[in-house]
């Protein structure tokens, strides 16, 4: 087991990767009373088209297996999961993501039977096809639910106007249709394709014995066997640089329109460094310019553009990456040309040293509060462990950032062609 301390965070990590391919991560926090654990795979909603394990030839699923499968992993023959976290004290939970699947759990006490259940019912799966067709009209209700939802239409339409061939404009999960075609085969073939330890992660965090807790992990993997784990073979379309579609419009039941411009940050796949430092710029710079200090929001604020409903978010995974700027608006015309104007007019600024250096400390700042989250240490180290990154080293990259690297990432930052509006109006 390897201990990794981080003095600059005051943070201890013990790692290891087990014979049959599993990484453990173990984050003990001693003055925690609370511990939390996720199980994670890489594996998402864009994963579609790939070759199974054992196999030589590709195949394409359903849209929304990912999901599908979440769902149905807490269903065993003779009972249901959440009733035995229940009876442990502890709350559970799972999430599908474009890029990943997780279990988790949190607790305060019975932390290693928790640990041994979260690990044991993910890798026991049980698919009937009664119980498959059971699921189809349960998750058919919650893609019905999704699609009276105006922030989630937002979202999703604004992806659509993104990308154009790219699995991302898809959603996580599926269409009635796609997961009326899913069957029990298609469930088990996803699941021994990536659900392998070798595609898996598992971090802990919180109060318990690091020593104790990994010889618990190991023996309970000792009992288990699995198939050898080849490469995992996964396909993407080749997605262009341009957005699909400028405007994308969607009509349904809203008391004030909504707008939103998003940025097609990346196409591309990303890792270590350069995942890192483009991450973190184009997340800096979206908040200096869109937080309420920030000179974009002001004026969109006095041009009585926006109200509270205002955001921003950006995201950059594995081979995609996007922005959004959004706001309720009686004038979504003018927001959405606004907005555009004020990112394409930042080729010709150049930021000071006084403004980068309050970007990057205001950015620290922010870092060092989350990491008194189990959740988010547990979730961010995982998503960024994906891209060859070490979440408690990117204090000291943020850090190092000069100048001249945030001006040169401004001046291409935004292009026309990468800039998409999705609106929605009253019907």
């Amino acid at each position: 087991m390897n201990k990794q301390s981080y003095d600059h965070i005051a943070e201890t990590l013990y790692t290891e990767k087990l014979d049959n391919g599993l990484t453990v991560f173990l984050l003990p926090k001693p003055e925690m009373s609370k511990t939390y654990g996720i199980f994670s795979t890489d594996y998402g909603s864009i994963d579609q088209t790939f070759v199974p394990i054992g196999e030589t030839e590709e195949i394409t699923v359903p849209e929304g297996i990912a999901h599908f499968l979440e769902h149905k992993l807490f269903e065993k023959e003779d009972h249901d999961v959440f009733a035995d976290f229940g009876k442990q004290g502890a709350s559970a939970n799972a999430f599908t993501s474009f890029t990943k699947t997780a279990y988790l759990f949190s607790a305060t006490n019975h932390i290693e039977k928790n640990v041994e259940t979260l690990i044991d019912f993910v890798q026991d799966p049980y698919f009937s096809e009664q119980s498959v067709e059971k699921e189809k009209g349960i998750i058919g209700q919650e893609i019905k639910m999704y699609d009276d939802q105006p922030d989630w239409q937002s979202f999703m339409g604004t992806i659509k106007a993104l990308f154009q061939n790219h699995p991302v404009n898809i959603d996580i999960a599926g269409t009635v249709e796609s997961i009326s075609k899913i069957t029990k085969d298609d469930l088990y073939t996803c699941y021994h394709t990536f659900y392998h330890p070798e595609n898996m992660t598992l971090f802990i965090a919180g109060h318990f014995d690091p020593d104790k807790m990994m010889q618990l992990i190991k023996n309970n993997q000792a009992n288990k066997e699995f198939e050898k784990m080849e490469e995992l073979q996964r396909s993407f379309p080749e997605e262009p640089k341009n957005v699909a579609k400028k405007d994308y419009k969607i009509t349904m039941p809203v008391s004030i329109p909504k707008c939103t411009v998003g940025i097609k940050e990346s196409s591309n796949k990303l890792s270590g460094e350069a995942f890192l430092k483009k991450d973190l710029l184009q997340n800096m710079l979206m908040d200096f310019y869109f937080s309420k200090g920030g000179s974009f929001y002001q004026e969109l604020y006095q041009d009585k553009l926006i109200d509270s409903s205002f955001y921003f978010e950006t995201t950059l995974d594995k081979n995609f990456g996007y922005s959004f700027i959004g706001s309720n608006t009686e004038n979504p015309e003018k927001f959405a040309e606004k907005v555009k104007s004020l990112l394409l007019s930042t080729k010709d600024q150049t930021l000071s040293e006084e403004d980068f250096e309050r970007m990057k400390k205001k950015k620290i700042g922010r870092l060092l509060r989350s990491m008194n989250s189990l959740e988010f240490m547990a979730n961010k180290y995982i998503h960024y462990h994906t891209s060859d990154i070490d979440l408690f080293d990117i204090i000291p990259n943020i850090q190092s950032l000069e100048l001249n690297e945030a001006n040169d990432f401004l001046q291409h930052w935004i292009e026309e062609d990468r800039l998409a509006v999705c609106t929605i109006t009253a019907e």
